[in-house]
């Protein structure tokens, strides 16, 4: 019976392998769906499944609001099944499950955990790496697939998923700090990796105390010192052997900026931009900061030294450096929309209006940045005399902010600005105790409250 399974899934797996090759995907999908029901544990035929489902469903579209309510109902039954200990009945519901939507968060999810159960860590992994492979830009994917390379402890591909986040959602520091770790213990299990396969080497690596010394440094969160010494030396050894490893280069500029060297740390992630041959914007992201960090280290010794003059003009460079810096990067990644609400909140500084509009439009379409970019828009509308316009703004950006936070109270105290000086004075109080039934010391709230409450009694009088 075993051997008739064997070769009926032979047979269908040669099938599905002719028709995926051939282009016809769906009869592709078929025919290894059925080879993997008569041979599950056969690893080599799923991964032939997955590429056919991702095939067949990017050539047929997205499924629409009734299939993604079934995909729902598939979910909760998969994840029945794995409950009561049927993982491996599980895993046939949840390939079905895939033949839907194989590129789904949930789904991939739901369809780990049920190889997980089963015993099948290489079966799960299956399902993750096709995800990873297509290049999809879903961030709910892609941060699914980082966490399960953080999980399974495969640093190099979490670091790789991290990176292609970062760049779907520039400037989350969450994704940034997860990116970090990810690259950090990357280049830490470099040795393991490299000892792989020698004899004794896992042992030998860790009898080796130098090394283990140098992994224990490289794994702080700061290194200072000796350590921090030690490792520059490593990492400077390192990129004069692989003067294309980013990661080492990165590296490197993070330890320098940990021990506010930061003339070396300029240094080494300029040349890392130009060894890495094209647009990396973390690695512009950390020149930029390491820049500003030290214009701000020599404006600080300057003023120690009461050499005041000479640090008022290094904080003019400074001022000048960060305003050309991000209209230049801009430029670079005019999708990248924090470094637009940066470069709208400089324009608005230095009061050119009518471009501080136009990056903070632009803004607030990112739900990191939205309220502010709305508070600034509203400020900047106040500044041309479009009070209307202001209003609209600063009501749009109250609505969604459910606590009197310190933007909220901003906020309502423009509002009550703008209605105190269009004359309706009991709008204008009512806002002003909304913010100050919060916060009593806000700005000039209590004197404003007091000029507003006897204009209004010497009109009611």
């Amino acid at each position: 019976m075993a051997v008739d399974l064997a070769q009926k899934a032979q047979n269908f797996t040669n099938r599905g392998r002719q028709a995926l090759e051939s282009g016809r995907y769906e009869l592709a999908r078929d025919m290894l769906m059925e080879a993997v029901a008569a041979a599950p544990d056969i690893l080599e035929t799923r991964k032939l499944l997955r590429t056919a489902q991702i095939a067949y469903f990017k050539t047929c579209g997205k499924a629409g609001l009734g299939a993604k309510l079934g995909a729902m109902m598939a979910r909760s039954k998969i994840a029945g099944l794995i409950k009561k200990g049927k993982a491996e009945e599980a895993m046939a519901e949840a390939e079905k499950l895939l033949c839907q939507n194989p590129l789904d968060a949930d789904n991939i999810e739901i369809a780990v955990k049920a190889a997980e159960a089963a015993g099948k860590q290489d079966h799960a992994a299956i399902s993750v790496e096709a995800a990873y492979e297509c290049g999809n830009k879903d961030p709910a994917l892609l941060e699914r697939v980082a966490t399960y390379y953080q999980l399974a402890k495969n640093w190099g591909k979490a670091r790789d998923a991290y990176q292609k986040l970062s760049q779907i959602k520039p400037g989350d520091q969450r994704i940034m700090q997860l990116l970090k770790n990810s690259e950090a213990q990357a280049t830490m299990n470099s040795g393991w990796e490299q000892s792989a396969g020698k004899k004794g080497g896992f042992q030998n690596l860790i009898a080796n105390k130098e090394q283990a010394k140098k992994l224990d440094q490289a794994n702080k969160a700061v290194i200072t010192g000796d350590d921090a010494e030690a490792l520059i030396q490593e990492k400077l050894a390192q990129i004069e052997r692989e003067p294309k490893n980013m990661n080492a280069r990165r590296a490197l500029a993070r330890i320098y900026i940990q021990n506010k060297r930061f003339a070396e740390a300029v240094n080494c992630l300029a040349e890392a931009i130009e060894a890495a041959g094209a647009m990396d914007p973390e690695l512009d992201r950390m020149l930029s900061q390491a820049r500003v960090s030290y214009y701000d280290q020599q404006i600080e010794a300057l003023r120690a030294e009461g050499r005041d003059e000479e640090a008022d003009q290094i904080e003019g460079e400074k001022n000048q450096f960060v305003f050309d810096d991000l209209a230049a990067r801009v430029e670079r990644y005019p999708n990248d929309l924090h470094l637009r609400y940066e470069l709208g909140l400089q324009y608005y500084t230095y009061g050119y209006y009518d471009e501080a509009l136009e990056h903070l439009q632009l803004a607030q379409k990112s739900p990191k940045d939205r309220l502010w970019a709305l508070y600034y828009l509203a400020m900047c509308f106040l500044m041309k005399e479009q009070t209307d316009m202001a209003v609209m703004q600063l009501e749009t950006a109250r609505d969604q902010i459910p606590t009197m936070d310190e933007l909220k109270k901003k906020i309502v105290y423009q509002l009550g600005l703008c209605a105190e000086s269009a004359g309706d004075l009991e709008k204008a109080y009512q806002y002003y105790k909304d913010v100050y039934s919060t916060d009593v010391g806000f700005e000039d709230l209590s004197e404003r409250m007091l000029a507003v409450s006897q204009a209004l009694k010497q009109a009611q009088g």
